[in-house]
């Protein structure tokens, strides 16, 4: 059933809450306090009060595992709240005191204060994963049916916490466990740079919101029996990167597999690097998937083994010869390799984009049926797999016909040359050939008889390439003997790929995996902009000088304002814009009062491009005259513009969202930094939230993200009952020269900037339209007082 984020009450007069409860406009939400939504939640009046007094119990004989979970706790006050808490070991439970119990149900303190407040907790309640966790005024208690449930329970305490800003727990009690048990997100492994990023994206994200799987693309890793397959993966890699390419073709121009080269961002990645990776995931339970692409997307393999190729002469052979028995010495070879260094219980095996090679065209495979060959390919993988305990995923689209078709497939090269490559498998081969214990990716949930499909196969299925805008979830979910979903990643593993593409599609999927409470996209994007600035400030580790404790302040801009508030300009309607003091948080901004700037309320500079340019490019000399931490501008474009996702134009991924202009800030020594403005990034039009912003294309990768902006909170500047309420977006810049005297901030529009559309095979461009970004206000956080040292008391 759906809900809203609302209280209802039992008639016994008991509250439970389904969300934090919130009347909202698209900006002014607040956040739940615990999301996943939990299956039962119970509120009650207490608050427990973190502070130094505090304690965390573990048995006098506790577990590792009892042990960790303290440390965690210890870890996350500390580092985000400045709290000191110490680790005590006892036999009982202490009296007078605040405290924290933590564990499986069969920990003795746990079990005790389980006993003490009759709360009923074993193996089977809540059940795999789930857990209790209470909060009273002087106790709080996570009760797991396992040390994942206790784990979990500590993800749902850290939200609380989180959400009362370390200051305040709300007192409650919670009864969750998940709805399906494979929850993952699919990616690729990060590059040198973004490992650090990769570890606070699984502990800080990933188990936060109660994910348990990773699965990552590797394709890259050092391997000691084959460097050359190194060498090719370095040389294929720069190849595309400097020709500026997202893929290749083939000899006569045919169409080739995605390259995935942004796999570890191009390099390779050391073993000790992975195997760091996969114990981190496995400290934070998330079982860590490899996918190692096989007899397609084989680029990596192929670059120095041409002569496994499936395609003679291809340049950058995509697909090794499933009838060379050297494919697959090569290929062992490869997995012996990363099963030695990650020990996983199940790989990814790929398997999907199989039209890398014309049929016809290799000498050993020319005269065979490729429903066999697939088939065939697929029992000495799974065979070898088998005999050392590992299961098997793959891709579901070639073991469908009604995905991929019947028989051969006529395709026309970008040289108009006309070839065929492999449809779908016969659905006999099929149901006798393909061992049913393997996992399917099925990314063609659009279409639920292709679930059915699969089912009447025989197979286990998770939903693949899953988003939130799925349909009839709670209906389709019945039908079909469902395991769980897993979002995914096509482009590199960093900070700004994801932030700015896939935060509202992996917190969505993370709800419909666990919760049985299913939210729509509105709500969705709703608990997303309230959630936002947490997931910000665990996957961004910069201080961020507003929130470390010193005051902001408006700075006066009416010098430079441009923009009447009665303007029509692009059709936008300030009209119901305040005047005075607003907050963001705690950043406090004033919006003009127009009848005392001569009708004028923000700065704006026009971003020229299709279309009429209503305002001028560049607006100079809006003063700041100080050494200043940060600035906080408190901005929105005139128009919607475009985001789209970063695998779009994999050599250049900032250029994927709009670039609508930039603020030049200006030293007293002349040295300028620049400071983009890009639409999803870090802002968004002033009237945003409408339906025609939302994701409607189900089942589809490749939409636009146009809902959120990560770097920027929005701040409603309007009475939300007016019917277009104005909204702005507050964008925290960090001074990276302190002790520099800032002279002042230029405003500058791009012009005939070439905004990037969306074509899968190679990166294309049109002149973005023209827009406008308008400034409302500028607040600074000032450099902090040093304290003085005490003069000498004279006597």
């Amino acid at each position: 059933m759906k809900r809203k984020q609302s209280i209802s009450c039992r008639l016994a007069g008991v509250i439970f809450l389904t969300f934090l409860a919130f009347s909202f406009s698209p900006a002014a939400a607040e956040r739940p306090l615990i999301f996943p939504l939990p299956q039962e939640m119970e509120l009650n009046g207490d608050s427990f009060i973190p502070d130094e007094t505090m304690v965390i119990i573990v048995p006098e004989e506790g577990s590792t595992h009892d042990i960790f979970l303290a440390r965690f706790l210890v870890s996350e006050l500390s580092n985000k709240y400045s709290i000191a808490v110490r680790i005590e070991r006892a036999s009982q439970i202490p009296e007078g005191k605040k405290v924290v119990i933590m564990g499986r149900f069969d920990n003795p303190l746990v079990a005790g204060m389980c006993k003490k407040v009759n709360l009923k907790v074993d193996e089977k309640n809540p059940g795999s994963e789930g857990y209790f966790l209470q909060v009273t005024s002087d106790k709080i208690l996570i009760a797991g049916s396992d040390d994942a449930g206790a784990f979990y329970g500590l993800q749902s305490l850290r939200q609380l916490m989180d959400a009362g800003n370390g200051k305040r727990v709300q007192g409650l009690t919670v009864k969750d466990w998940p709805d399906f048990p494979f929850r993952a997100i699919r990616l690729y492994v990060p590059g040198p740079e973004n490992i650090a990023f990769f570890k606070r994206f699984m502990r800080d994200f990933m188990s936060l919101h109660k994910f348990n799987k990773v699965i990552m693309e590797l394709n890259c890793m050092r391997l000691d029996k084959h460097p050359e397959v190194n060498a090719g993966w370095i040389e294929f890699s720069k190849y595309m990167q400097y020709t500026r390419s997202n893929s290749t073709e083939g000899i006569r121009g045919e169409e080739k597999n995605s390259s995935h080269y942004d796999a570890g961002d191009g390099f390779i990645i050391e073993k000790n690097d992975v195997r760091e990776l996969v114990d981190y995931a496995n400290e934070n339970f998330l079982e860590v998937i490899p996918e190692i692409p096989s007899l397609t997307h084989g680029y990596y393999l192929l670059t120095r083994h041409p002569e496994l190729a499936e395609y003679p002469g291809d340049r950058w052979p995509d697909t090794y010869c499933p009838s060379n028995p050297d494919s697959y010495k090569l290929m062992f070879d490869v997995y012996d390799e990363y099963i030695d260094v990650i020990k996983p219980r199940m790989i990814h095996i790929g398997h999907d984009e199989w039209w890398g090679a014309p049929l016809g065209v290799c000498p050993l495979c020319k005269d065979k049926d490729f429903s066999e060959l697939f088939a065939g390919d697929i029992n000495k993988i799974h065979d070898y797999m088998s005999a050392r305990g590992i299961k098997i995923a793959m891709w579901g689209d070639y073991l469908l016909e009604s995905v991929r078709e019947k028989g051969p497939q006529n395709r026309i090269s970008s040289t108009g040359i006309k070839y065929q490559t492999p449809g779908g498998t016969r659905p006999e081969v099929v149901r006798k050939s393909i061992p049913k214990d393997i996992l399917i990716f099925n990314w063609f949930w659009l279409d639920q008889e292709k679930d059915k499909e699969l089912q009447d196969f025989g197979f286990k299925q998770i939903y693949g390439n899953f988003k939130p805008n799925i349909s009839n979830w709670q209906e389709r979910v019945k039908k079909v003997d469902l395991l769980g979903g897993a979002p995914s990643s096509w482009a590199s593993t960093n900070e700004f790929n994801i932030g700015k593409d896939l935060i509202l599609d992996f917190i969505g999927c993370a709800n419909f995996v666990w919760s049985s409470h299913i939210v729509s996209q509105k709500e969705l994007a709703e608990i997303v902009s309230a959630l936002m600035p947490s997931v910000r400030a665990n996957l961004n580790i910069k201080r961020i000088p507003s929130k470390d404790g010193d005051a902001a302040e408006p700075v006066d801009i009416s010098a430079s304002f441009n923009y009447k508030k009665d303007s029509k300009a692009f059709s936008m309607d300030l009209g119901s814009l305040n005047a005075g003091k607003i907050r963001c948080g705690e950043i406090p901004f004033i919006l003009a009062d127009a009848a005392k700037n001569s009708g004028n309320v923000a700065v704006a500079a026009g971003s020229k491009g299709m279309g009429e340019s209503l305002f001028p490019v560049t607006v100079e000399g809006i003063k700041v005259d100080e050494d200043v931490s940060s600035l906080i501008f408190l901005h929105a474009c005139a128009l919607p513009s475009e985001n789209q996702k970063a695998y779009f134009n994999i050599p250049d991924f900032f250029d994927t969202a709009d670039l609508l202009g930039w603020y030049e800030i200006v030293y007293e020594d002349g040295y300028a930094v620049n400071v983009p403005v890009q639409y999803g990034v870090n802002i968004l039009e002033w009237n945003s939230g409408g339906d025609d912003r939302y994701d409607k294309r189900e089942g589809e990768t490749g939409s636009p993200q146009n809902v959120y902006c990560y770097q920027a909170d929005p701040v409603v500047c309007s009475s939300p009952s007016v019917r277009k309420p104005v909204t702005f977006y507050a964008f925290e810049w960090v001074n990276p020269r302190f002790g520099k005297k800032i002279k002042e901030v230029n405003l500058h529009g791009s012009q005939n900037y070439q905004a990037t559309q969306t074509d899968y095979g190679k990166p294309v461009y049109e002149p973005m339209k023209s827009n406008a970004i308008i400034l409302a206000a500028i607040s600074k956080v000032r450099k902090r007082d040093a304290v003085d040292p005490e003069s000498p008391v004279k006597k």
